[in-house]
């Protein structure tokens, strides 16, 4: 059963007009589908995830993350929590699982004001990259084969090269890849691999 996947990251220092700045440079390092590039949808979260949004905007064709990060900037507030979406383009089975295709996968970034949600940052971060289900790093209901092994590992190099980069290129303290299963994504890419051995 496939787990979702998720990237947490914390900045030294993310007060009101840190936020955006901070989201703007992960944006900034995401590889964004070819297919559907740019940010599709933003919304706006006050005081807590039980709230009702006070904005959401959907951009069909997708726009820059420079002007996502701007609309944003026009209501920044600790007790909110912005949610960019966006897709990059992963390898899957085409649907006679014979060969392989890039596809756009949906990826959120999930922006935690500091006193948003009783300072849930805490646990998850101060933004959160939710990469969806784990199955696209994992590939479970597909045989194994040369051919399965190498797309695995060219998702997992994708997923590897923009956690490098966010470190690299945003100012983040700490990061924390993670998902809610036990295992983490390297037993089961490990234990999956093997099994071709």
């Amino acid at each position: 059963m496939p787990d979702p996947l998720y990237l947490s990251l914390w900045f030294p220092g993310f007060s009101g007009p840190e936020m955006l700045p901070h989201a703007f440079a992960i944006l900034q390092q995401f590889p964004f589908s070819a297919q559907r590039p740019g940010i599709t949808h933003f919304a706006l979260h006050p005081v807590s995830w039980n709230e009702a949004t006070v904005l959401e905007r959907r951009f069909p064709l997708g726009i820059d993350p420079g002007q996502a990060a701007l609309l944003a900037a026009e209501t920044v507030h600790e007790d909110y929590a912005y949610v960019f979406e966006g897709y990059w383009d992963l390898w899957a089975p085409d649907l006679t699982k014979e060969s392989w295709v890039l596809k756009p996968a949906l990826v959120k970034f999930i922006v935690q004001g500091e006193e948003f949600d009783d300072g849930a940052y805490q646990q998850t971060g101060h933004v959160e990259v939710d990469f969806g289900p784990d199955s696209f790093f994992l590939q479970p209901e597909t045989s194994l084969s040369e051919q399965t092994s190498e797309k695995i590992r060219e998702n997992v190099a994708k997923l590897v090269e923009f956690s490098k980069n966010v470190q690299k290129n945003s100012g983040t303290s700490a990061r924390l890849l993670w998902s809610e299963s036990e295992e983490s994504l390297a037993q089961k890419l490990i234990a999956r691999l093997q099994r071709m051995q």
